[in-house]
């Protein structure tokens, strides 16, 4: 099923009765609704082509047109892939041999990083970009395994030289937003989206006047709503079993896409940081042996 289809499946409960209703003739047949108009879908659903509208904005398209487009390359690539099953994913298996061990994560892994890629919005990454180009100071929260993200992504923006800090304790995320102003951004992790600490983070932030963005599973969540621009990775994985593991690489591609994205638009500010940073980092390693 692909990430989008998913998504859908999983919020039902949280929809409406006529929201449900969409849901359920999308799933039902996906292929038809992406050559569908969006009046034909709303006769025959028995619903306004403005609910329609609401509904693709409430996922995050930005209408209908939209949606289809994304929908329409996400079954593309699930009708050429079918040796793998589409987008679903392997769990941990009692007595699984090695060999299959290390094949299942390289197609978790794989499938993670290109059901994300389906899922991009280039608007929005690129708003992310010029954010944290122009960002005065940079607050990243994240509890838990989206903390490892949150910092994965201080690690390199230190080293060209961006003012930020990456706060995984929940007091210091709260007092750190609360000092935050116009001209800031805070960029929250939550593969949920609906982690109770990133989410008063994430408020307290806006409140004081700081741009927010937001890292989640694809899908509606308070996170997603709460921030200025969303961003989501894939939601396929599911299960404890999985132990975060293909969710953590898919939100890793998006954090390397936007640290590569700002050297590439800010590459005279910005490189020679980030080569100073590994000059020095090389100068001291070899001085104290190797070890640092």
């Amino acid at each position: 099923m692909s990430p989008i289809l998913h998504a859908l499946e999983h919020d039902k409960p949280k929809l409406s009765q006529m929201e449900r209703k969409l849901a359920e003739r999308i799933l039902a047949s996906p292929g038809e609704i992406v050559h569908m108009g969006i009046t034909d879908l709303a006769e025959e659903c028995g619903i306004s082509p403005a609910t329609i509208t609401r509904f693709c904005k409430v996922l995050h398209f930005k209408g209908f047109p939209d949606f289809k487009v994304k929908l329409a390359a996400e079954l593309a690539h699930s009708d050429a892939s079918p040796q793998d099953g589409g987008s679903s994913y392997q769990d941990i298996v009692a007595g699984n041999p090695l060999p299959f061990i290390v094949e299942a994560m390289q197609a978790n892994h794989l499938a993670s990083i290109r059901d994300t890629t389906s899922l991009l919005d280039l608007g929005r990454l690129q708003s992310v970009i010029d954010l944290l180009c122009r960002a005065r100071r940079v607050d990243l929260y994240g509890m838990a395994t989206s903390s490892i993200v949150a910092q994965d992504f201080y690690q390199k923006l230190i080293r060209i030289g961006v003012n930020c800090t990456a706060f995984a304790d929940s007091h210091m995320q709260i007092t750190s937003a609360s000092s935050l102003a116009a001209g800031d951004v805070a960029f929250a992790v939550s593969y949920s989206g609906e982690t109770p600490e990133t989410i008063d983070a994430l408020t307290c932030a806006a409140a004081s006047g700081a741009a927010t963005v937001s890292l989640t599973s694809y899908g509606s969540s308070t996170l997603a709503t709460l921030a200025d621009i969303p961003l989501f990775s894939s939601s396929l994985e599911q299960g404890m079993r999985r132990g975060d593991m293909a969710s953590r690489i898919a939100q890793l591609h998006i954090i390397d896409i936007l640290f590569t994205g700002m050297v590439s638009n800010r590459f005279g500010d910005f490189i020679p940081k980030l080569e100073q940073s590994y000059l020095n980092v090389q100068h001291y390693r070899h001085k104290r042996g190797g070890q640092l």
